[in-house]
């Protein structure tokens, strides 16, 4: 059946009617905290500049008929950080984003994605609005758990927090001693049952664990995982308490990733860096590279000490009304 039959959506609609409800929830949230629901732009530049991101590529013609690639974005960060340079100060938006190669349970190339910022607020923060939003979407949602599958977590119960470094040491796996050493990552890996690849790089590795041994042993949550390795945040700021780590965290629930947040790097010469470092490896793997967005570099001056956190929608929506699938709660599943 498809999902416009009749029978088929009278089926699906309690579970959309619920989806509007958190929605709803949500908007009420964020504009009684003193925030402005913005409304970027889809078609962009660039789409963004993180390695293993895949955009869907477009050709828009002006008015002289002359072509310009352009790409639908796959995260409005770019869009918001320009606003907070612009004077903003509390922004969020619900916004459709698209990332090529995915698919599966959890996953959609089109979907919605929540994302706010906070001029002027520490990272930990966000932790606060995270646990807040399980809440609201639980109430929304007439719940008392959230559910995947046959795992289930309190969404009222306050999310532990805890480390990369910690959760890697209790597997065996000293991460900050290796940061500059794939070797001796791989030795470590190699020691715990995890064999790498041949040509895995720091990253690589580091991506094998956290699949492999990390996430699957975090519980159901909710989870805050917190001071993620400077190498895997890229536009995040490096703590201050420990230059080796970065302020990102990722808040995990039912063994689900629902939000990855970062306190802002504004640096536009560190974030140059960073974006050619990731789309010379883009290429390398990949074959293609994104052009950088220039207006993002020149704005980063201007903009604000901030935090930032995006939350994907659909994902809390099926938590927190237990559908197994994310098409369950797309009124128009994707194609």
């Amino acid at each position: 059946m498809t999902w416009w039959d009749r029978d088929t959506h009278a089926d699906r609609r309690p579970v959309l009617m619920a989806r509007n409800r958190i929605v709803a929830a949500i908007q009420r949230w964020f504009a009684d905290q003193g925030f402005v629901e913005v409304d970027p732009a889809y078609l962009v530049v660039s789409p963004g500049n993180e390695t293993h991101l895949h955009a869907f590529e477009t050709v828009a013609l002006d008015e002289a008929l002359t072509p310009r690639t352009r790409y639908l974005h796959t995260s409005p960060e770019f869009a918001m950080k320009k606003l907070l340079a612009a004077g903003e100060t509390r922004i969020f938006t619900l916004s459709r984003v698209w990332r090529n190669r995915e698919g599966g349970p959890r996953h959609a190339v089109e979907f919605t994605m929540l994302e706010w910022y906070r001029a002027d607020a520490s990272y930990e923060t966000l932790m606060d609005d995270c646990a807040a939003l399980l809440r609201l979407a639980a109430e929304a949602a007439g719940t008392t758990e959230l559910r995947h599958r046959d795992v289930t977590c309190d969404p009222f119960a306050p999310p532990r927090r805890t480390t990369l470094q910690a959760e890697a040491l209790r597997h065996g796996v000293d991460l900050l001693a290796t940061l500059d050493d794939p070797a001796a990552l791989a030795a470590q890996l190699s020691a715990i049952g995890i064999p790498p690849g041949a040509d895995d790089s720091w990253s690589d590795l580091f991506s094998r664990l956290l699949t492999a041994r990390i996430e699957p042993n975090l519980g159901p949550g909710p989870v805050i995982l917190d001071a993620y390795p400077a190498p895997e945040a890229a536009l995040a700021r490096r703590s201050p308490a420990d230059p080796r780590t970065a302020e990102r965290f990722e808040l995990f629930a039912c063994g689900v990733e629902l939000a990855n947040a970062f306190g802002e790097l504004i640096d536009a010469t560190e974030q140059r860096a960073r974006f050619t470092a990731d789309m010379d490896l883009k290429e390398r793997l990949y074959g293609t590279r994104y052009p950088l967005d220039e207006d993002l570099l020149a704005a980063l001056p201007h903009m604000p000490p901030a935090a930032g956190c995006a939350l994907g929608l659909d994902r809390l929506v099926m938590l927190a009304t237990h559908a197994p699938r994310l098409s369950d709660v797309q009124w128009t599943p994707p194609a």
